[in-house]
C-alpha cells in the first residue's frame, strides 16, 4: 500500500455512483471477510441500500473521488471509497444510534482516503440528533481498528466466531464513539 496521501474530494453519494460503489463492495464480498455477504450484487440489487442514505438526516453516504493534477475535481472522477451511517437497529429507541462503515477501492488504502471520508461523515452528522456511533470490524483488520481509534472509537466487546465465510469462522470486534 502506498503511504503517499491522495488529494480527494468528498461529497454525498448519489445515483450516478451506484455502479462504482457496487464494484467496490463486491470486491470485499468476493475477496475478504470484511463483509459477511457471500454473494455479489448487481447495481440494481444495491439500489435500495443507496436510496436509504439521503443527502441529509442521520443516515448518510459520503463518497471520496480523486482530483486531477491541479487539485481541482475532474470530469471523470474515480471513486476511491465511501463511508456510511445507517440505522443501528430497527426499534425506535435506537434512533439516536448509527452504525458506520467504510469501504475503499482495493488500491486506495493507506493514503488518507478513509480519514477524509470519516471526517466528512462525522462533520455532516454533527448537527443531527445522534448520541452514539457503532462500528463492527471483522478480525483481523488492524488498519480499520487504527482508523476507528483515531476518530475516538473505543473497543466495547468482541463477538467470537460470529460469522462463517471462506470455510472458517470470524470474530467481529465492536467499537463505539460518542457523538
Amino acid at each position: 500500500m502506498s503511504t503517499e496521501r491522495t488529494e480527494v474530494q468528498v461529497r454525498p453519494g448519489g445515483e450516478a455512483d451506484l455502479d462504482a460503489l457496487t464494484a467496490i463492495y463486491n470486491h470485499y464480498v468476493r475477496e475478504t471477510p470484511i463483509t459477511f455477504d457471500t454473494a455479489v450484487f448487481t447495481p440494481e440489487e444495491r439500489r435500495p441500500w443507496l436510496l436509504s442514505h439521503p443527502e441529509d438526516g442521520p443516515h448518510r453516504l459520503m463518497v471520496a473521488t480523486d482530483t486531477d493534477s491541479q487539485g481541482t475535481p475532474g470530469n471523470a472522477q474515480r471513486i476511491l471509497g465511501y463511508a456510511t451511517s445507517s440505522a443501528f437497529r430497527p426499534k425506535p429507541a435506537y434512533a439516536t444510534s448509527v452504525e458506520v462503515t467504510i469501504y475503499l477501492a482495493p488500491d486506495a488504502g493507506g493514503r488518507g482516503v478513509g480519514t477524509s471520508l470519516y471526517k466528512a461523515l462525522f462533520d455532516a452528522l454533527a448537527e443531527e440528533d445522534l448520541h452514539r456511533a457503532y462500528a463492527g470490524i471483522a478480525q483481523p483488520n488492524e488498519a480499520s481498528v487504527r482508523l476507528h481509534e483515531r476518530f475516538g472509537f473505543r473497543h466495547v466487546g468482541t463477538y467470537r466466531e460470529v460469522g462463517r465465510k471462506f470455510g472458517r469462522y470470524w470474530d467481529v470486534a465492536w467499537y463505539e464513539k460518542d457523538l
